[in-house]
């Protein structure tokens, strides 16, 4: 990669992209220097190590003069992109819903100790975000959701899911809450195909839509709309909906927190259209940052189509996910007492890989 030029574009554009390797290539550069970027997502083709994962991150954040946001799912269970060189193999959300099932004060306090790693370890290589918890409610029905979910309960879920971002909060990250307004009543797997959930609005929000509601932008950051349709409120899947986001999140729930759309090259997403019609669709509904991974070719069509400027308000809530302090390095971090105690606590309850 040749020799970087740091960027004096200002605030986070609308469209959060990736990169395919360990390291920037030139195009990469010229993507990510596009004012429509406002973030880059990293998956488990981009680590190698700690260290080479945090040179990345210091990469990316050079490459703009305001650093763009760095995000990854790193949930824990089977959705955790790094897992070697160092990094805990965090449990499943289904496991800590388990403990809650006869320990709910010991399953919190465990939740709050999974968040205070998966936050810390992300920090100390760099990265701002992880894409957690999700919100979505077990049915049995989902396998794209399965043990990601915490429980079959909307009260266990939203208590752990507070736990969660409790510890998240700890590691000095913010949290993003998922699938709006819930994937977990649908067998399609939205990565594959386009999910109908035909059960009614009031039914909806009376258990799926609950933990979002009763958590609130205070607790749960962002929040991440499901591609999925329910036609019984639009026809448009909630990721592309009005109705969803600005007439329920927003204006029902109350909701201030960022929107981030799903991965727009999913399955799910193509009901909208091509690339841009779909980044459109998104936006225009309420998402304040649009996600096009694993296709860069499609990411540089977007970039170069989309006319859109972000409201002062989009671009406030993007910059508060943005962490206020540096994390600690890897070797304060491992040495710190609360790290360690909160380690020690989920391998006595045998949690840990």
């Amino acid at each position: 990669m040749a020799n970087m030029k740091t960027s004096k574009v200002g605030g986070p554009g609308p469209v959060m992209v990736d990169v395919e390797g360990h390291t920037l290539t030139n195009e990469e550069v010229q993507r990510i220097q596009n004012p429509l970027v406002g973030g880059v997502i990293l998956f488990a083709r981009n680590f190698a190590s700690r260290q080479q994962l945090t040179d990345l991150c210091a990469a990316i954040s050079s490459v703009r003069e305001q650093p763009l946001l760095i995000a990854t799912d790193h949930e824990g269970g089977r959705v955790q992109r790094f897992r070697t060189d160092g990094f805990t193999h965090m449990p499943s959300m289904q496991s800590l819903g388990q403990i809650w099932d006869n320990q709910p004060e010991l399953a919190m306090r465990l939740a709050t100790d999974t968040g205070f790693i998966i936050a810390s370890e992300l920090r100390a290589c760099g990265v701002d975000l992880s894409f957690t918890p999700v919100l979505d409610l077990n049915y049995g029905v989902s396998s794209v959701i399965g043990n990601r979910s915490f429980h079959s309960s909307a009260k266990a879920v939203t208590q752990l899911a507070r736990a969660l971002t409790h510890g998240l909060a700890l590691g000095g990250m913010a949290s993003c809450g998922k699938h709006f307004p819930g994937h977990g009543a649908v067998e399609a797997d939205s990565h594959l195909e386009v999910p109908i959930d035909n059960r009614s609005l009031d039914e909806i929000m009376q258990s799926d839509a609950m933990p979002y509601e009763w958590l609130g932008d205070l607790v749960v950051s962002s929040v991440m709309p499901a591609h999925v349709i329910y036609p019984k409120v639009d026809n448009q899947p909630a990721g592309f909906s009005k109705i969803w986001i600005q007439k329920i999140l927003r204006e029902r729930l109350n909701y201030k927190g960022v929107v981030f759309s799903d991965d727009l090259t999913m399955e799910g997403a193509t009901v909208a259209g091509d690339i841009h019609d779909r980044a459109l669709a998104a936006l225009t509904a309420g998402c304040d940052m649009a996600l096009v991974c694993n296709r860069p070719d499609l990411a540089d069509d977007l970039l170069t189509r989309l006319q859109w400027k972000s409201s002062e308000e989009s671009s406030k809530r993007i910059n508060s996910l943005k962490p206020k302090s540096t994390g600690l390095c890897w070797h304060d971090m491992q040495n710190s007492i609360n790290y360690q105690n909160a380690k020690q606590r989920l391998q006595s309850e045998k949690l840990l890989g």
